[in-house]
Formats: C-alpha cells, structure tokens, sequence
C-alpha cells in the first residue's frame, strides 16, 4: 500500500513539507519501502489518510535518502513516525522514554487515527507535547541506545 502514499525523496522536499503544511499534522513515516514492519504501517497509513485527510498530511520517507533527517530525529528502529504541526515538531508521551518519535507499526487503524485526533486537537490549543491516547499494551517496547551513557 505504499505506493498510494506521497514520498519525500530528498532533505529539500522534507523542508518543503515541514514548512508548507499549514493547519494540519504532518505525519513523516521514515522506514524503507521493503522492510515487512514498514508494510504494514503503510497499509494502516494508507487506509486512514482518506478519512484524516482534513486533520493531516501523510508522507513516506525513506532513511537512505534523507540521511540527515535519519540522524537528525535518530531514527535507529523502522519505521519511526515522527509528527509536525505548523513547521512546529510535536512530541507525544506514549509511557516511553523517547517522546519525539512514534517506533514501529500501530496495531489499529483506531489507534493511529485517535493519536492524530489528539496531535491535531493539543496543537490547535498552542500545546507542543501531547499524551498518547493509545492503550499502553499496543506501544512497542525498545530500549534506547543511548541511554547508559
């Protein structure tokens, strides 16, 4: 399903995005196109962008191509969802240590869509940090690499 989803293939098209997406979330997937995890967000990304297309902008990108970005949002685990609104990153507590990005598949469409309700809602009352509505048991578990350090 990714191939029904926009891609960002260049750090130019990236900034493009960050800063032309007004009033919505901008939803950046970096991941690769064949990894099996990616796929599946991909399909559950897909399917929902209809519905929150009036909410947010969805894109894929893939961490080859953008390798400052990759290392910029230290994306070590794929896929990593990592959200904007109005040029401004959003942050979301999901029980995790790391609050800047989203790692792994979500379980349900519901779940992706109640996390962008969310974003959308916390960002138009000026909030740069939301709380995950997402049921705890449903976000993956991954220790930071950098953590004992």
């Amino acid at each position: 399903m990714s191939f029904l989803l926009p891609k960002l293939t260049s750090k130019k098209e990236v900034d493009q995005a960050i800063k032309s997406v007004a009033e919505k979330v901008l939803v950046l997937r970096f991941g690769k196109d064949d990894d099996p995890v990616c796929l599946q967000l991909d399909d559950i990304l897909a399917k929902t962008s209809h519905d929150l297309s009036k909410m947010a902008a969805i894109y894929l990108v893939d961490v080859n191509k953008v390798p400052v970005y990759t290392q910029y949002f230290d994306i070590s685990y794929i896929p990593s969802t990592v959200f904007f609104f109005n040029g401004q990153h959003m942050k979301v507590d999901y029980g995790s240590p790391d609050h800047t990005k989203f790692v792994g598949s979500f379980k349900t469409k519901q779940d992706f869509i109640d996390l962008i309700e969310v974003i959308y809602r916390g960002a138009m009352r000026g909030k740069l940090i939301v709380r995950s509505p997402i049921d705890p048991k449903n976000v993956p578990k991954y220790d930071l690499l950098y953590q004992d350090i």
